[in-house]
């Protein structure tokens, strides 16, 4: 595996936190240390991370997850804060520097903010450093409001995946990828390794939503899958209780759904 390995890793809400919305010290000392190691092998790493508009209600203290647009906005940025100190200060135990971009809509869809944004990975990934990328819920409303943008972030990895050029996407999700039904509901649901292109019987099994911590299910997550295949980069869906399942990622094994990249046409674009 080449050692200048560009890699996008998406985590979402329900992997980051316990039940009660408050942050999993635990799980996110546990991919740091992996995300960590793999910068330590050579690969350049991206960490898009959810879980902002959660980790402030809890630092809030609230009582449940705000419901009103301006309370969500003003969580998420209380628990943008309290994400970027726990990153900054795990990463720094292990030599590493991060750094905070948030993203909105409009900074993908202008030419002149998109060019400066894939400036600023690529300098930053030239330094070494670590971006730590979501959207930024206290300007943006999509993700926020509703499922049909970002969704949780997933397809805001898979357009991070395609700004930095990356050679790898990876979600990590609440199961083992992609199953031919839905596996909590169904024991004998089996597991799909390798999918080559996402059609409408695939987005029927995706269904709607996961977990009720996070916005993103099966269904954003094949919107990300279109999106980086695309761009002809390939996207993995693995579970992120096993973030050492990464490792088998940068070796180019399959320990989850992959979703293998379209084979484009040379346009001398």
């Amino acid at each position: 595996m080449e050692k200048s390995l560009a890699l996008v890793v998406k985590v979402g809400t329900s992997t980051l936190t316990h039940d009660n919305g408050s942050l999993n010290l635990q799980k996110v000392s546990e991919l740091v240390r992996v995300l960590a190691d793999l910068k330590n092998m050579g690969a350049k790493v991206v960490l898009v991370t959810s879980g902002a508009v959660g980790v402030g209600t809890s630092r809030l203290r609230l009582p449940c997850r705000p419901k009103e647009l301006p309370e969500k906005q003003a969580a998420a940025a209380v628990g943008q804060s309290e994400l970027m100190n726990i990153y900054s200060r795990l990463f720094s135990e292990y030599g590493h520097t991060v750094a905070q971009i948030l993203l909105t809509l409009d900074v993908i869809e202008d030419e002149v903010m998109r060019r400066n944004a894939e400036n600023t990975f690529a300098r930053l990934l030239e330094l070494g450093v670590v971006p730590i990328v979501n959207e930024n819920d206290t300007i943006s409303t999509y993700e926020i409001e509703r499922m049909t943008s970002f969704g949780e972030n997933d397809t805001l990895s898979a357009i991070v995946a395609r700004l930095v050029k990356a050679d790898k996407l990876v979600l990590l999700s609440d199961i083992d990828g992609l199953y031919d039904k839905d596996p909590h509901k169904n024991p004998d649901a089996k597991l799909i390794p390798v999918i080559e292109k996402v059609d409408s019987h695939l987005q029927e099994i995706a269904g709607g939503a996961g977990s009720e911590r996070g916005t993103g299910g099966m269904a954003t997550k094949l919107s990300a899958a279109i999106i980086a295949t695309q761009g002809g980069i390939p996207m993995s869906i693995i579970n992120g209780e096993k973030p050492e399942l990464l490792y088998e990622i940068y070796e180019g094994k399959n320990p989850g759904t992959l979703f293998l990249p379209e084979k484009r046409e040379e346009t001398g674009q």
